[in-house]
Protein backbone atom coordinates (compact mmCIF):
# COMPACT_ATOMS: atom_id res chain seq x y z
CA UNK A 1 0.00 0.00 0.00
CA UNK A 2 1.90 3.26 -1.47
CA UNK A 3 0.44 5.52 1.37
CA UNK A 4 0.26 2.91 4.54
CA UNK A 5 1.55 5.05 6.91
CA UNK A 6 1.74 8.39 5.26
CA UNK A 7 -0.45 11.91 6.58
CA UNK A 8 -1.71 14.04 3.83
CA UNK A 9 -0.35 17.74 4.69
CA UNK A 10 -1.24 21.49 3.06
CA UNK A 11 1.10 23.14 1.43
CA UNK A 12 1.31 26.23 2.42
CA UNK A 13 0.39 29.13 0.49
CA UNK A 14 4.08 30.59 -0.09
CA UNK A 15 5.10 27.26 -1.01
CA UNK A 16 2.17 26.37 -3.85
CA UNK A 17 3.78 29.91 -4.80
CA UNK A 18 7.21 29.16 -4.82
CA UNK A 19 6.48 25.83 -6.88
CA UNK A 20 3.88 27.24 -9.65
CA UNK A 21 4.13 30.95 -9.75
CA UNK A 22 1.43 33.41 -8.51
CA UNK A 23 -1.55 31.96 -10.86
CA UNK A 24 -1.76 28.61 -8.97
CA UNK A 25 -3.04 31.09 -5.81
CA UNK A 26 -5.76 31.79 -7.73
CA UNK A 27 -7.58 29.19 -6.67
CA UNK A 28 -5.09 27.52 -4.13
CA UNK A 29 -6.12 29.97 -1.82
CA UNK A 30 -9.97 29.22 -2.05
CA UNK A 31 -9.14 25.71 -1.91
CA UNK A 32 -7.44 25.92 1.82
CA UNK A 33 -10.37 28.03 2.99
CA UNK A 34 -13.10 25.74 1.66
CA UNK A 35 -10.42 22.80 3.74
CA UNK A 36 -10.51 24.56 6.79
CA UNK A 37 -14.10 25.39 6.57
CA UNK A 38 -15.22 21.88 5.72
CA UNK A 39 -12.84 20.65 8.43
CA UNK A 40 -14.65 22.56 10.92
CA UNK A 41 -18.36 22.19 10.09
CA UNK A 42 -20.74 19.79 8.45
CA UNK A 43 -21.14 16.20 7.58
CA UNK A 44 -18.93 13.74 5.11
CA UNK A 45 -22.13 13.55 2.77
CA UNK A 46 -21.71 17.88 2.73
CA UNK A 47 -18.21 17.34 2.37
CA UNK A 48 -18.49 15.23 -0.75
CA UNK A 49 -20.84 17.27 -2.64
CA UNK A 50 -19.39 20.91 -1.72
CA UNK A 51 -15.75 19.41 -2.81
CA UNK A 52 -17.48 17.80 -6.09
CA UNK A 53 -18.65 21.36 -6.68
CA UNK A 54 -15.62 23.47 -5.66
CA UNK A 55 -13.50 21.49 -8.64
CA UNK A 56 -16.15 21.59 -10.91
CA UNK A 57 -16.62 24.89 -11.01
CA UNK A 58 -12.75 26.32 -10.57
CA UNK A 59 -11.43 23.58 -13.22
CA UNK A 60 -12.25 24.22 -17.08
CA UNK A 61 -11.70 20.62 -18.84
CA UNK A 62 -8.57 20.59 -20.95
CA UNK A 63 -7.19 17.18 -22.98
CA UNK A 64 -3.84 16.16 -21.91
CA UNK A 65 -2.14 16.65 -25.25
CA UNK A 66 -3.78 20.59 -25.09
CA UNK A 67 -2.53 21.05 -21.41
CA UNK A 68 0.95 19.03 -21.03
CA UNK A 69 1.68 18.29 -24.66
CA UNK A 70 1.43 14.44 -23.88
CA UNK A 71 -0.73 12.06 -24.52
CA UNK A 72 -1.71 11.02 -20.97
CA UNK A 73 -0.68 13.12 -17.74
CA UNK A 74 -1.86 12.63 -14.06
CA UNK A 75 -1.29 15.74 -12.55
CA UNK A 76 -1.71 16.56 -9.10
CA UNK A 77 -4.00 18.95 -7.26
CA UNK A 78 -1.31 21.62 -7.33
CA UNK A 79 -0.27 21.04 -10.82
CA UNK A 80 -4.04 21.80 -12.09
CA UNK A 81 -4.90 24.40 -9.82
CA UNK A 82 -2.22 26.41 -11.27
CA UNK A 83 -3.30 26.07 -14.52
CA UNK A 84 -7.07 26.14 -13.88
CA UNK A 85 -7.82 22.99 -15.68
CA UNK A 86 -7.31 19.23 -16.00
CA UNK A 87 -8.66 16.32 -17.93
CA UNK A 88 -11.04 13.36 -16.01
CA UNK A 89 -8.18 11.84 -14.16
CA UNK A 90 -7.06 15.15 -12.74
CA UNK A 91 -10.37 16.14 -11.53
CA UNK A 92 -10.92 12.48 -9.87
CA UNK A 93 -7.77 13.19 -8.84
CA UNK A 94 -7.99 16.74 -6.95
CA UNK A 95 -11.09 15.33 -5.71
CA UNK A 96 -10.12 11.95 -3.64
CA UNK A 97 -6.91 14.19 -2.29
CA UNK A 98 -9.02 16.40 -1.37
CA UNK A 99 -11.23 13.90 0.45
CA UNK A 100 -8.26 12.53 2.12
CA UNK A 101 -7.62 15.77 3.41
CA UNK A 102 -11.08 15.81 5.08
CA UNK A 103 -10.64 13.03 6.98
CA UNK A 104 -12.50 11.28 4.41
CA UNK A 105 -11.52 7.25 5.00
CA UNK A 106 -9.46 5.77 2.43
CA UNK A 107 -11.33 2.37 1.72
CA UNK A 108 -14.22 5.15 0.69
CA UNK A 109 -12.89 6.52 -2.24
CA UNK A 110 -11.89 5.31 -5.67
CA UNK A 111 -11.08 6.35 -8.98
CA UNK A 112 -12.74 4.53 -11.85
CA UNK A 113 -11.90 3.79 -14.97
CA UNK A 114 -15.27 3.77 -17.10
CA UNK A 115 -16.25 3.23 -20.86
CA UNK A 116 -18.69 5.80 -21.09
CA UNK A 117 -21.23 6.33 -23.66
CA UNK A 118 -21.53 9.41 -25.38
CA UNK A 119 -25.08 10.94 -26.45
CA UNK A 120 -26.93 8.82 -23.52
CA UNK A 121 -27.19 5.10 -22.41
CA UNK A 122 -28.65 3.46 -25.53
CA UNK A 123 -25.17 5.59 -27.82
CA UNK A 124 -23.22 3.06 -29.40
CA UNK A 125 -19.92 5.16 -29.05
CA UNK A 126 -18.03 5.14 -26.16
CA UNK A 127 -14.88 6.76 -24.54
CA UNK A 128 -12.23 5.59 -21.64
CA UNK A 129 -13.13 8.31 -18.78
CA UNK A 130 -12.61 8.35 -14.98
CA UNK A 131 -14.64 9.04 -12.01
CA UNK A 132 -14.57 8.91 -8.61
CA UNK A 133 -16.86 6.76 -6.61
CA UNK A 134 -17.75 7.34 -2.57
CA UNK A 135 -18.98 4.26 -0.53
CA UNK A 136 -20.70 5.33 2.19
CA UNK A 137 -20.03 1.95 4.15
CA UNK A 138 -18.38 -1.33 2.46
CA UNK A 139 -21.71 -2.51 0.79
CA UNK A 140 -22.72 0.70 -0.30
CA UNK A 141 -24.10 1.09 -3.96
CA UNK A 142 -21.15 4.06 -4.51
CA UNK A 143 -22.03 7.37 -5.49
CA UNK A 144 -20.29 9.15 -8.32
CA UNK A 145 -18.85 12.38 -9.05
CA UNK A 146 -18.22 13.06 -12.53
CA UNK A 147 -16.05 16.20 -13.67
CA UNK A 148 -18.39 15.86 -16.82
CA UNK A 149 -21.88 16.22 -14.68
CA UNK A 150 -22.79 18.49 -11.75
CA UNK A 151 -25.31 16.18 -10.05
CA UNK A 152 -23.74 13.42 -7.68
CA UNK A 153 -25.70 10.28 -8.39
CA UNK A 154 -25.70 6.32 -7.38
CA UNK A 155 -24.12 4.19 -9.90
CA UNK A 156 -27.31 2.79 -10.62
CA UNK A 157 -28.53 5.74 -12.18
CA UNK A 158 -25.10 6.18 -14.28
CA UNK A 159 -26.61 4.01 -16.90
CA UNK A 160 -23.60 5.66 -19.30
CA UNK A 161 -20.81 4.13 -17.70
CA UNK A 162 -19.65 0.57 -17.52
CA UNK A 163 -16.25 0.50 -14.91
CA UNK A 164 -13.62 -1.20 -16.30
CA UNK A 165 -11.32 -1.16 -12.97
CA UNK A 166 -11.12 0.80 -10.04
CA UNK A 167 -8.17 1.83 -7.60
CA UNK A 168 -7.46 3.90 -4.34
CA UNK A 169 -4.20 3.49 -2.28
CA UNK A 170 -5.07 0.08 -1.11
CA UNK A 171 -5.25 -1.77 -4.56
CA UNK A 172 -7.07 -2.19 -7.77
CA UNK A 173 -10.47 -3.70 -8.40
CA UNK A 174 -11.57 -5.08 -12.20
CA UNK A 175 -14.90 -4.33 -13.25
CA UNK A 176 -17.29 -4.86 -10.05
CA UNK A 177 -14.93 -7.35 -7.97
CA UNK A 178 -15.60 -7.06 -4.63
CA UNK A 179 -11.76 -7.50 -3.45
CA UNK A 180 -8.61 -6.12 -4.56
CA UNK A 181 -6.91 -8.00 -7.60
CA UNK A 182 -3.93 -6.65 -7.73
CA UNK A 183 -1.53 -3.80 -5.32
CA UNK A 184 -1.53 -0.35 -6.30
CA UNK A 185 2.12 -0.24 -6.96
CA UNK A 186 1.42 -1.79 -10.26
CA UNK A 187 -0.21 1.49 -12.02
CA UNK A 188 3.08 3.39 -13.02
CA UNK A 189 1.49 6.64 -13.52
CA UNK A 190 -0.24 6.34 -9.70
CA UNK A 191 3.38 5.82 -8.12
CA UNK A 192 4.86 8.87 -10.41
CA UNK A 193 1.84 11.29 -9.20
CA UNK A 194 2.88 10.10 -5.50
CA UNK A 195 6.39 11.32 -5.89
CA UNK A 196 5.04 14.36 -7.25
CA UNK A 197 3.09 15.05 -4.74
CA UNK A 198 6.13 13.78 -2.26
CA UNK A 199 8.10 16.43 -3.75
CA UNK A 200 5.52 19.45 -3.35
CA UNK A 201 5.41 18.29 0.31
CA UNK A 202 1.33 17.38 -0.23
CA UNK A 203 2.13 14.19 1.02
CA UNK A 204 4.08 12.88 4.67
Amino acid sequence: MLLAGMVLASVSADRAEQLYGPQVLRIYRDWQQLVLRLGREGTEDGRIREVNQFLNQRLRYMEDSMLWRQEDYWATPLESMSRGAGDCEDYAIAKYFTLRELGVAPQKLRMVYVKARIGGPSSTITQAHMVLAYYATPTAEPLVLDSLVTSILPASQRNDLQPVFSFNADGIWVGNSTAPNANVDRLTRWRQLIDKMKSEGFIN
